[in-house]
């Protein structure tokens, strides 16, 4: 079975990006050609030629395998907008097709493929597309990234609750240190492990500009199914 899977977390701005680049480098890490894929993105900058995301241009960098930056991120979007606004300032939809195809490209140049989602879990790719539906089309196993801040523990319960509901498979968890100033992170960390009814993949420790490749040490690669 290939390891690939779709990162999700309990909000935006909890460091799915961070993580994903870690498990990038952490299936690297046992001889895997892992490539990253950021199949939506909003708030891009025009760069050589296209529109691009600082979060895929970083999926591309911790990949293995030099891959066309169309097909990390075929839906590039400039306004840093919930992706259903965003699209609809570029005159586009986001739909599956492209996103599918691109996907196809990717899981032939790599063994590996490791997908990025937007915002938190219930957050729509369109008016008429959620991500759980990307996820059905591929077929892939959830991890849920958990930003450790006050509040991580309703957060992640309710997303994994979410992604339950919406008939996926949550395969495991990741969590992340945004706030180094949290108290008792390690009582959260053991209601987390006890609540949450799949496997911590790892803590990520709040390194400021660590770089992912020091932090895949911090992952169990051995749990990806």
């Amino acid at each position: 079975m290939r390891p690939d899977v779709y990162v999700t977390g309990t909000d935006t701005g909890i460091g799915k990006t961070f993580a994903s680049c870690a498990l990038l480098h952490a299936l690297r890490g046992q001889g895997m050609r892992a490539v990253g894929m950021k199949p939506v993105a909003s708030g891009c900058t025009w760069l050589d030629g296209g529109w691009k995301n600082d979060d895929a241009l970083a999926l591309q960098q911790a990949s293995a395998v030099e891959v066309a930056y169309a097909d990390i991120n075929p839906f590039a979007l400039e306004h840093p907008l919930a992706p259903e606004l965003a699209s609809r300032d570029a005159g586009t939809e986001v739909t599956l097709p492209p996103i599918l195809d691109a996907h196809a490209r990717l899981a032939a140049q790599a063994d590996a493929v490791v997908v990025e989602g937007v915002g938190g879990w219930a957050a729509p790719l369109s008016s008429s597309l959620m991500q759980v539906d990307l996820v059905r089309a591929l077929e892939l196993p959830v991890v849920l990234v958990v930003g450790l801040r006050l509040g991580c523990l309703n957060h992640a319960l309710l997303s994994a609750r979410a992604i339950e509901a919406d008939g996926a498979t949550l395969a495991g968890w990741i969590g992340s240190h945004v706030d180094p100033a949290m108290a008792r992170v390690e009582d959260n960390l053991k209601m987390l492990q006890a609540r949450l009814l799949a496997p911590c993949w790892g803590v990520l420790p709040h390194m400021p500009n660590a770089e992912p490749a020091a932090m895949a040490g911090h992952l169990r690669v051995a749990q990806l199914p």
